[in-house]
């Protein structure tokens, strides 16, 4: 009994698995379900037409079911033919049985399928933002691909899972840029799309072993990982438009690195970027950015056209509200000796902040402290920038060459123009010299105190015509306490004190005092008259020299006490400058004069005495760019002159007259006779002196010179007033 029990078990199995081997790859042939899969498929899209020939009932052992496969189906899509291999309909077990035909799933498995008939299908597919992308992002491509529909109860469909492969693919990002020769294999749900082996190229963007996850219910979320090299120039003008939105490469010239990097982005149902976040972590191997229009001639020699960088490490974070850029590595301006930098780029809705560390071997001259960095010298800077809208912060800025240093702590600017700072120390050296030590602090007023101020440039730097006022929003008393100040031609002045006040930029207010040494003084004082509008400054200096060393006109002048005083308004000044004994030496242009008129000047200048005045007193009228020279009278026992014209930025014109002391006196002991002076009676007394002309563009001026018989009225009673005033 026991044996028959065993054998009829053996044999059951033995037919069940016959059976099943049997279902499992041969099948049973039936057209039973044609029209069942046909209605299902047809109610879930009236659009779709299928076609099936004949079903084979069949079992998945790897999912334990029943399936009913279709091989070639005729399946139509709003009149496309869709390229399916098979379909495979899960069905219940029971509801067989019972005769109600439930499906559990419903598989379809596609041969490759362009993109272009992607689109006209996409309509079938849910969520509707999947549907969108398909339809607006896809360009090209082709597509492998395997589609499983899952029913619920009611024989609807719930869900869906796709698995596959896209070659050749073309993307579309933004602006007609597009991913191009994009390949990659996926799983997909109604809710997200896993991606693996990702390899693209966006313009000079080449990705590969890229891996993302998708969400795409209830909006689009995309996460990813993946490896780039890139490689810019200037044929990429598209590519800049977008890495400049994010990066702010508008200078770039060409650039090559790698990298590995992530990105998040998040989409609304729109397909709208609401937030994304990337990181990305590489060096950059070399980097060209072009500098003409961002880099002025302020402290270089020579303005750098182009800066280099290579080997540089990068570390980037990257989103909707933040930027951070930081990088290290080597820079070369114009392409000559690289050199260590390190920068921090943080960008933060409106506000951008940089700091920088960086060698520089440049030569860099500072006119206002005399300060001259020779070229292949290294120096250190770096600085903290914040940048808001047209507001600059230096938070600080440090200068470190050898022995000489310069700190700058919160510095403001206003679209260029200065508005505040707290503190600057300088010290710095001239052939190892100290030649500056001193500190500027700026609280309720400007305090500037040291040690040793050099100032021989600081005439040169005043001369010069700014268009504009940098300094406009200063508004401050100041306070200067100078033990040595270094001035032009040697000169050294100690104890300088001045106390004033600052309004707009400009000094409105000053009463200072300097010490030359050996009982030589320089006073400088200004008064304002609000009522008027105007300002009243006055110079008094026993030493000439340091005063008008820039100016070419008093070249060769030497000795002597100055007194200068000038009323000033909003748009003109009238000035008086006196100068009382003093030499001119070594002037090229009194040489030529002299010789011409045969006088007796001649002998002391070319011996290098020089030749002496008691004084000499210029009125001048400024106006812009123009100055009217009223009257230059110059009065000495050799020879006087007297002379007017004006000067402009183009221009110089003077003209005047010479005399030498001889007639001039002999005009003098004969004044009553006026007739006899216009017209001499003795011999050889006709030749009073000669005039002349100077004219002509600055470097380039030609003088003219005329012998006279006559001089006017005007310098005989110049010449009279200055005898009764010395007299």
């Amino acid at each position: 009994m026991r044996t028959l029990l065993n054998f009829s078990l053996i044999s059951i199995l033995t037919i069940l698995f016959l059976l099943l081997f049997f279902l499992s790859t041969t099948g049973i042939e039936t057209k039973r379900f044609n029209n069942l899969i046909t209605k299902k498929i047809k109610a879930s899209n009236a659009d779709i037409d299928l076609n099936l020939k004949t079903i084979k009932f069949k079992v998945d052992l790897k999912e334990i079911s029943l399936f009913l496969e279709a091989k070639n189906p005729s399946i139509n899509f709003k009149e496309i033919t869709l390229p399916v291999n098979d379909i495979k309909a899960y069905v219940n077990f029971l509801s067989l049985i019972k005769s109600e035909n439930k499906f559990e799933k419903i598989s379809l498995n596609f041969k490759q399928i362009n993109f272009k008939n992607i689109k006209k299908i996409s309509s079938i597919l849910k969520p509707s933002n999947f549907s969108s992308f398909l339809n607006n992002k896809l360009v090209e491509g082709k597509l492998n691909t395997e589609i499983d529909f899952f029913f619920n109860k009611s024989n609807e469909i719930e869900n869906f899972i796709t698995r596959g492969s896209v070659e050749d693919a073309k993307i579309y990002f933004e602006k007609e840029i597009f991913f191009e020769d994009t390949s990659f294999t996926f799983f997909a749900d109604n809710t997200d799309i896993l991606i693996k082996s990702f390899l693209s190229k966006l313009g000079p963007l080449n990705i590969k072993d890229g891996d993302a996850k998708i969400k795409i219910f209830p909006e689009i979320l995309i996460e990813t990982n993946f490896l780039s090299n890139i490689k810019i120039n200037n044929n990429f003008y598209r590519e800049y438009e977008i890495l400049n939105k994010f990066l702010n490469l508008s200078s770039l010239d060409n650039l090559s690195g790698k990298f590995n990097n992530s990105l998040t982005v998040n989409l609304d149902k729109t397909l709208k970027v609401k937030s994304y976040n990337f990181k990305n972590r590489g060096k950059i191997e070399n980097a060209k950015f072009n500098l003409q229009n961002s880099i002025e001639k302020v402290l270089f020699e020579e303005s750098p056209k182009f800066i280099t960088v290579k080997d540089v490490e990068v570390n980037t974070l990257i989103n909707l509200n933040q930027n951070n850029i930081s990088t290290k590595g080597k820079y070369s301006l114009n392409n000559k000796n690289f050199l260590n930098f390190e920068l921090d780029n943080i960008t933060n809705k409106e506000i951008l902040n940089f700091k920088i560390k960086a060698d520089i071997d440049e030569k860099i001259e500072i006119d206002l402290i005399n300060y001259v960095k020779p070229k292949k010298t290294i120096a250190e800077i770096s600085f903290e920038l914040e940048k808001f809208r047209d507001n600059l912060k230096f938070k600080y800025l440090n200068y470190n060459e050898g022995n000489n240093s310069m700190i700058i702590e919160d510095l403001k600017l206003q679209k260029g123009k200065f508005l505040n700072l707290k503190k600057v120390s300088i010290k710095t050296f001239d052939e190892q010299i100290l030649n500056n030590d001193f500190t500027i602090l700026l609280g309720n007023k400007i305090i500037i105190t040291g040690n040793k101020f050099d100032a021989s440039n600081l005439i040169k730097i005043i001369n010069q015509k700014e268009k504009d006022n940098n300094f406009r929003k200063l508004n401050k008393d100041i306070e200067i306490d100078l033990v040595n100040v270094i001035v032009p031609l040697s000169e050294k002045l100690s104890k300088f004190r001045l106390i004033g006040t600052i309004e707009r930029g400009k000094f409105i207010k000053i009463s200072s005092k300097g010490d030359f040494g050996n009982n030589n003084f320089l006073d400088i004082s200004m008064k304002n008259d609000k009522l008027n509008k105007k300002k009243y400054l006055e110079i008094y200096s026993d030493i000439t020299k340091p005063l008008l060393t820039e100016y070419g006109f008093f070249k060769g002048l030497t000795g002597g006490k100055l007194l200068y005083s000038s009323i000033i308004d909003e748009k003109s000044s009238i000035s008086k400058l006196k100068i009382e004994n003093f030499k001119v030496v070594d002037a090229p242009g009194m040489v030529k004069l002299l010789t011409l008129a045969d006088l007796g000047g001649l002998a002391d200048l070319a011996a290098g005495e020089g030749i002496s005045f008691d004084t000499l007193e210029i009125d001048i009228e400024q106006t812009g760019e123009l100055i009217r020279i009223n009257e230059i009278l110059a009065l000495g026992p050799s020879i006087s002159v007297l002379m007017d014209g004006y000067q402009d930025k183009n221009i110089t014109s003077l003209r005047g007259t010479l005399i030498p002391a001889k007639t001039i006196n002999k005009m003098i002991s004969r004044i009553p006779l006026i007739g006899d002076i216009v017209i001499p009676k003795e011999v050889g007394e006709g030749l009073f002196g000669i005039s002349f002309k100077m004219k002509g563009p600055k470097g380039k001026i030609k003088t003219s010179i005329n012998p006279i018989r006559t001089i006017t009225p005007r310098f005989i009673q110049k010449i009279i007033d200055r005898n009764k005033i010395i007299n």
